[in-house]
């Protein structure tokens, strides 16, 4: 990424700052554009340029994203899979990406590194390879991700784009909000004699270290070939939420009791077995430092030390 000049939307998120930092210390230039409904100003590194924008926005890139811009990371999306407001959220996500897409082609930026979901498979066999069909999401999320697919493919085969789609696991460390990590770390610390577990506790599905994720992209983005390519992110391995709960439980030195909801999934939309294949990555010479296990702790660890789960 040496002298690259690199535009990340929702880079002020979890992914996204730490995308950014890697990018920078990897010699590239980089503007962040959020709107901060998911992230924090002041995660972005203070090297980065950053743009308060609204995406859903047409004219949101104008005078932003310009000619000179060598490679666009779209990550902005409205992320809740258990959503209120599901056409809202649908709208939101495809308008993004359409915007970003359409402001790429205006200007003559010609490169999208496009972060989607495993969500996009629904409830498949496991490991879920990239070209597994058909594609049958279950919740609005998922089904606005694979509309997003479908606009990126559009532009790489008719609009001369080339785009890398990544298809993420469950992305875990710190600064991650609203996932079942960091609300175990909550709900301990209110109670640590008790944890509420959504659903049964066995739900099982594989956990990426950001770390990897940011790395695994950044191969892919150097080594890949093609106008259009997809690719899982994950690992070999799962984890239940069990485990989980066993986990954060031992990092935090508690022995508490666990309680279930009840049913196969935490809420609508939960898919509740998810392992990708990686089979694909792995072809291009890339494998995680972090198995599942191993991520969920590093991860846990990294909230805790970190103080990360204060008010902000």
């Amino acid at each position: 990424m040496q002298d690259r000049r690199v535009l990340v939307t929702g880079g002020a998120g979890f992914i996204g700052t730490h995308l950014s930092e890697r990018l920078l210390a990897d010699g590239a230039t980089v503007t962040v554009v959020d709107d901060c409904s998911n992230g924090h100003r002041k995660w972005v590194p203070d090297d980065a340029t950053f743009v308060q924008r609204d995406l859903t926005e047409s004219d949101a890139l104008e005078g932003v994203l310009t000619e000179e811009f060598d490679l666009v990371f779209h990550l902005a999306a409205s992320k809740a899979v258990n959503t209120d407001s599901p056409r809202e959220q649908f709208e939101a996500n495809t308008q993004m990406t359409y915007n970003v897409l359409e402001t790429m082609h205006d200007v003559g930026v010609s490169e999208l590194a496009y972060t989607s979901t495993s969500t996009v498979y629904g409830e498949a066999p496991r490991p879920t390879p990239e070209d597994y069909a058909p594609l049958e999401p279950i919740s609005i999320y998922g089904a606005s991700k694979l509309a997003d697919e479908g606009l990126c493919s559009t532009y790489a085969h008719s609009h001369d784009l080339t785009v890398r789609t990544f298809r993420f696991a469950n992305i875990v460390g710190s600064r991650l909000r609203g996932a079942v990590i960091p609300d175990f770390i909550e709900k301990l610390d209110e109670n640590p004699d008790v944890l509420t577990i959504l659903g049964n506790g066995r739900q099982e599905k594989s956990y990426m270290h950001v770390s990897d994720c940011v790395d695994a992209m950044l191969h892919v983005l150097e080594n890949a070939t093609g106008p259009l390519a997809t690719y899982n992110l994950g690992t070999r391995t799962t984890t239940s939420v069990n485990r989980i709960a066993d986990i954060v439980s031992d990092e935090l030195g508690l022995d508490p009791d666990y309680e279930y909801t009840g049913g196969d999934r935490g809420w609508t939309g939960d898919v509740p077995k998810m392992r990708l294949s990686i089979e694909k990555l792995d072809a291009l010479g890339w494998e995680p430092e972090y198995e599942s296990d191993a991520a969920v702790r590093q991860s846990t660890r990294e909230l805790v030390n970190g103080l990360e789960l204060e008010d902000e």
